[in-house]
C-alpha cells in the first residue's frame, strides 16, 4: 500500500510512502525512475530502521509524479520479467547438459 504526499498545487512532486518495503524495491525503483528523461530528481529514505517503509521522493519535467511513477513500476517489471526469463532459459540449458554428461559417464 502507497500514500501520497504532495504539494496539491503541484502534481509533478510529490512524496509516496510504500509501506512494508524496504531498500530493495525502493533502490530498484529509484534507478529506474532516474532513466526516465521526465524525472528532475528522484531519492528515497527510510525513516527508522524498525519502521517497514520506504518514502520516495519523485519531482518531474511536466507530468506527474503520480503517472511518472505507475510508468516506472511498470518498467521495473518488464525488467524483472526479462531476467526471470533469463535465468529459467539458464538453469534449462545447465539441466539438459547435465542430462547429456551424465549419459557420457556409462
Amino acid at each position: 500500500m502507497s500514500t501520497e504526499h504532495g504539494d496539491k498545487d503541484d502534481p509533478t512532486q510529490s512524496t509516496f510512502s510504500l509501506m512494508d518495503e524496504d531498500h530493495t524495491l525502493a533502490n530498484s525503483l529509484r534507478y529506474i525512475l532516474n532513466q526516465d528523461s521526465r524525472v528532475t530528481f528522484c531519492g528515497y529514505s527510510i525513516p527508522h530502521p524498525a519502521d517497514a517503509r520506504v518514502n520516495l521522493r519523485v519531482q518531474t519535467t511536466g507530468d506527474t509524479a503520480r503517472e511518472v511513477l505507475v510508468d516506472s513500476c511498470q518498467d521495473l517489471m518488464l525488467v524483472c520479467q526479462h531476467v526471470r526469463s533469463t535465468v529459467d532459459q539458464a538453469v534449462m540449458v545447465f539441466k539438459s547438459k547435465q542430462g547429456v554428461e551424465s549419459m557420457d559417464i556409462k
